[in-house]
């Protein structure tokens, strides 16, 4: 009975490194963190049994990951993001604003009150929505499954239609498969990781997304200030990305999604039609900066930070900006937004009482 754990912990990496192989044979782009997603998340939903793959696990996937973005940042990265930042930070408003209109005029033809709607279609921050739609009374229920769907549509969407309009030459590479043809063993040159990793793992909870942040930050600070750091194995990578995927599959179940029902296709249209603003918000910002069109797109594209960081590797974007431009979004979308959207739905209330 002891060795149940261990067992299943092997039988989670069996099914996610199956699908993230498949995914990679089939061509599919980020074919590690989706293919462990989506063999996982069948698996659960077919079998009616949940895969094992403890948090703390989980969060060391996406703190390698952290770890790797870090080495993309250069002594030239801030001075080149500092341009971008104002029209990055209007585009980011205009796309939350389209999404905050185009789910309240959906609550027009369908039973789903406003600020339930507004909060499942905010394109960033599951766990903040949740919070701040509930502290309104809302039904926070439906917004974790309207938010599920727009993760998925999402997730799946935008690497999809990028690698094929960007990079038809490569297709399907693998982000690592770039890293395998340059790795150098580091030796005790992977010392210089350990203050990332602690620190990672002490202020994780300190900031929005820290797991991730956190390493990122403080490995690009090593890399630019004290000493150029070696190159991660792209074993380690892969991983990483098995690792993510399982835990984001793991916590993504058939039986939500058939709770929002007919629903759930509304709001997978409302994030398409996001997806397709965000393309073109991506469009003027390349056409008035200096930013090349994939990173300019995949730089204001409604998340995840993660997966839009990998998929720019795989484009040849610049992966630095758009990890330091999906961070401004993220922290924007997570501090400033909920706290606006209670002030406004509150002030409503009071309007409607008087």
């Amino acid at each position: 009975m002891r060795n149940m754990p261990n067992l299943r912990l092997i039988e989670a990496y069996t099914i996610g490194g199956l699908g993230g192989y498949i995914f990679y044979l089939a061509n599919l782009p980020l074919p590690w963190v989706l293919g462990a997603l989506s063999s996982v998340m069948l698996f659960q939903g077919f079998s009616k049994r949940k895969v094992y793959c403890p948090d703390p696990l989980k969060q060391s996937g996406f703190l390698v990951l952290g770890l790797f973005f870090g080495l993309y940042f250069t002594q030239d990265t801030l001075a080149t993001v500092a341009p971008y930042i104002l029209p990055y930070v209007l585009s980011t408003i205009a796309l939350v604003a389209v999404s905050i209109l185009n789910s309240v005029l959906v609550t027009k033809y369908i039973s789903v009150d406003k600020i339930t709607s507004v909060f499942s279609s905010i394109p960033g921050g599951l766990s903040e929505m949740v919070i701040a739609s509930e502290s309104l009374n809302a039904k926070s229920s439906l917004v974790v499954i309207f938010q599920t769907v727009r993760l998925l549509t999402v997730l799946f969407m935008v690497p999809f239609i990028v690698v094929h309009a960007f990079s038809s030459n490569v297709i399907g590479q693998d982000v690592t498969a770039a890293i395998g043809r340059t790795y150098e063993f580091g030796g005790w040159h992977y010392l210089w990781f350990l203050p990332a990793v602690v620190g990672g793992v002490l202020l994780k909870n300190k900031i929005p997304a820290g797991i991730v942040i956190i390493p990122l930050a403080l490995t690009a600070l090593i890399n630019i200030t004290l000493i150029e750091m070696a190159t991660l194995p792209p074993l380690l990578l892969i991983l990483a990305q098995i690792t993510v995927g399982i835990g984001m599959g793991k916590g993504i179940a058939f039986a939500d999604l058939k709770l929002g029902g007919k629903y759930c296709i509304v709001y997978f249209g409302l994030t398409v039609t996001l997806i397709l603003v965000s393309f073109g918000l991506g469009t003027i910002l390349a056409a008035i900066t200096s930013l090349d069109l994939p990173t300019a797109i995949l730089s204001v594209a409604p998340g995840g930070l993660i997966e839009m960081v990998l998929t720019a590797t795989t484009v040849g974007g610049d992966p630095a900006v758009v990890s330091s431009l999906q961070l401004i979004r993220l922290l924007f979308i997570i501090i400033v937004v909920p706290p606006l959207l209670k002030w406004y739905f509150r002030k409503m209330q009071k309007e409607k009482i008087a």
